[in-house]
C-alpha cells in the first residue's frame, strides 16, 4: 500500500531551481551525504578496532599507542553523536523549505554549518592516532583528550546550530506552523538548551580549575538533553514513516503536535538545575536522570496512536511488510518498546544500563535510517532503493541489535558490569552465555549498518530523477 504523501511540497520546485548551489535541495544532500559519511568513518575504526584486537599489534611500525579506546572513542562518536545530528539538520532543513520555499531568510546559514561541520571530521578523528591523545569514555559524548577534539566538537555544536537559527529567523509570520515544522522547530530549541547546558557547565567547571578533569560533569546535563531532540527527530520520522506507508489518515497530527510539546517543556529545566542543586552534586546527577523517564510518555502517545490509526486504515486488509517504509517503522517502535521496558527494570550499574540505551538510540538511528532511504531520496529526487534491499539491511541493523540489547540486559542481571572488559571465565554462567550471545548479535548489527552506507551511498550518487533536476 503506497502512502499518498511521497514529497515535501516544496522540493519539486526547489530540485528544479537554477542549479544545486544556494538551493534547499543542494543543501539536503549535504546533510545526507554529513550524516552517511559519519556512519562511514565509524564503520572504519570500527575495522581499526577488529584490527587492534590481534595479538602484537599495538608493537606494529605507526600504529599509535593504545589505539584501542581511542579508536572506540571516534567509532561512537562518529556512529551515534554526528550520524544522529545530521538526520536532525536534515529534518531542520526540510521544515524550513517547507515554510519558506527555496529563499529562506538567512540563506547562507545553510551552506555555512554545512562547511564548519566538515571542517569538524578532521579535527575529531585525527587525534585517535596521535600517541599524547587520551581517551575518556565519558556517557553521551566520548572524548579524546587533545585540543584539536575539543576545537572539532565545538565546530561540530555550532555547525548543526547554523541550520537551527536559520529555522528560527524564518518562523516569525509562518502561522500555522505544519507538523514538521514545528517539531524540528522544538527540536531546535531543546538543542539550544543543550548547549546552554554545556555552556554553564564549562564555566562552572573552569571557576573550580576542573574543566580539564571534570569532563563527565561537563558533559552529563547537555548530554541528557541531546537525548530529548534525538526524541522529537525519533516522533518525526515515526510519522514521516507512516504517512508514507500507511497514508495520511495513520497519523493525527494533534497527537504528534502534543508529543513534542511535552518533550520541549520537559526539557526546560535542564539548564536550570545548575542553580537550583549544588553544581556536579549527586542531585543535580539524579535530577536530569530522573527527567529523562519523561520522554517515555510522549512516544508511547505517538505509537499506540499510530498503532490504532493503522488498525482503522487497514481494517481486514494485511500490514504491508512490503513497503520498507513500514517495516523499518515497525522495527523501530520494537526497539523502542524494548528499550523502554528494561528502562523500567534497571537497577545498579551494570550491562542493564547500556543495554536499555543501546536498544532506545537504535530505535531512533533505524527510523532514520529508514527515512533517508524513503521520504529522504524522494525530497533529494533521487531513485529509491528497491524495498528488498531496504527490508534486508533494516532486518539485520534492527533485528540484531535488538537481540544483542536483549541479551546485554539478561547479562547485566547476573553480574555483568557495564564498561569493564569481563573475560568469561570470571562471569556467572548465565552472565557469559548472554554477552556471547550479544557479541554474535552485534556483529549481525555491524552488518546492517555497513550495508545501510553501501545503498545509502549508492543511492546518494545516482543521478536525479528525470524531470527533477533543472
Amino acid at each position: 500500500m503506497s502512502g499518498a504523501v511521497q514529497t515535501p511540497p516544496w522540493a519539486a520546485s526547489v530540485t528544479r531551481a537554477s542549479g544545486a548551489a544556494g538551493a534547499l535541495a543542494g543543501e539536503l544532500g549535504g546533510w545526507a551525504w554529513i550524516a552517511v559519511g559519519a556512519l562511514a568513518l565509524a564503520g572504519v575504526f570500527a575495522l581499526l578496532l577488529a584490527l587492534s584486537r590481534i595479538p602484537g599489534m599495538d608493537r606494529a611500525p605507526l600504529w599509535p599507542i593504545g589505539f584501542f579506546y581511542k579508536g572506540l572513542v571516534i567509532h561512537v562518536v562518529f556512529s551515534l553523536v554526528i550520524w544522529l545530528l545530521g538526520v536532525f539538520a536534515f529534518l531542520v532543513t526540510v521544515a524550513t523549505g517547507e515554510i519558506a520555499g527555496e529563499a529562506p531568510r538567512a540563506k547562507a546559514l545553510g551552506r555555512i554549518g554545512q562547511g564548519i561541520a566538515l571542517a569538524a571530521f578532521p579535527c575529531l578523528f585525527a587525534p585517535a592516532f596521535l600517541d599524547r591523545a587520551e581517551p575518556e569514555l565519558t556517557n553521551y559524548v566520548p572524548l579524546l583528550r587533545h585540543p584539536a577534539y575539543d576545537l572539532g566538537l565545538v565546530l561540530l555544536a555550532l555547525g548543526v546550530l547554523a541550520p537551527v537559527a536559520r529555522l528560527f529567523v524564518n518562523l516569525p509570520g509562518r502561522r500555522p506552523l505544519p507538523a514538521l515544522t514545528l517539531s524540528m522547530a522544538l527540536a531546535g530549541f531543546v538543542y539550544v538548551l543543550a548547549l546552554v547546558c554545556f555552556v554553564t557547565a564549562g564555566v562552572l567547571l573552569a571557576r573550580e580549575g576542573a574543566l580539564m578533569t571534570g569532563r563527565e560533569q561537563l558533559f552529563w546535563g547537555g548530554g541528557h538533553l541531546l537525548q530529548f531532540a534525538y526524541a522529537i527527530v525519533l516522533v518525526t520520522n515515526w510519522r514521516l514513516l507512516a504517512r508514507r506507508s500507511l497514508g495520511e489518515t495513520a497519523v493525527d497530527d494533534r497527537m504528534v503536535r502534543l508529543a513534542v510539546w511535552i518533550v520541549a517543556l520537559l526539557a526546560i529545566p535542564g539548564p536550570m538545575f545548575y542553580w537550583a542543586f549544588d553544581a556536579f552534586s549527586e542531585k543535580q546527577h539524579d535530577a536530569f536522570r530522573l527527567l529523562q523517564f519523561g520522554l517515555a510518555l510522549p512516544a508511547l502517545l505517538v505509537a499506540v496512536a499510530l498503532l490504532g490509526a493503522a488498525r482503522a486504515a487497514l481494517g481486514a486488509k494485511a500490514w504491508p511488510w512490503r513497503d520498507p517504509a513500514f517495516f523499518a517503522l515497525a522495527a523501530s517502535l520494537a526497539l523502542f518498546a524494548l528499550g523502554g521496558l528494561m528502562g523500567l527494570l534497571i537497577s545498579g550499574s551494570d550491562t542493564r544500563t547500556p543495554a536499555h540505551y543501546h536498544a532506545v538510540v537504535t530505535a531512533v538511528s533505524v527510523s532514520s535510517a529508514g527515512m533517508l532511504l524513503t521520504f529522504g531520496l524522494d525530497a533529494l529526487g533521487l531513485e529509491p532503493v528497491p524495498a528488498r534491499a531496504v527490508r534486508w539491511l533494516i532486518g539485520l541493523y534492527a533485528g540484531g541489535q535488538f537481540v544483542a540489547s536483549a541479551a546485554m540486559f539478561v547479562a547485566g542481571g547476573y553480574g555483568a558490569l557495564r564498561k569493564t572488559p569481563t573475560g568469561a571465565g570470571s562471569l556467572d554462567p548465565v552472565a557469559a552465555a548472554g554477552m556471547a550471545v550479544h557479541g554474535i548479535a552485534s556483529i549481525v548489527t555491524i552488518l546492517g549498518g555497513a550495508a545501510f552506507v553501501l545503498v545509502a551511498i549508492r543511492a546518494l550518487l545516482r543521478p536525479r530523477i528525470s524531470g527533477a533536476a533543472p
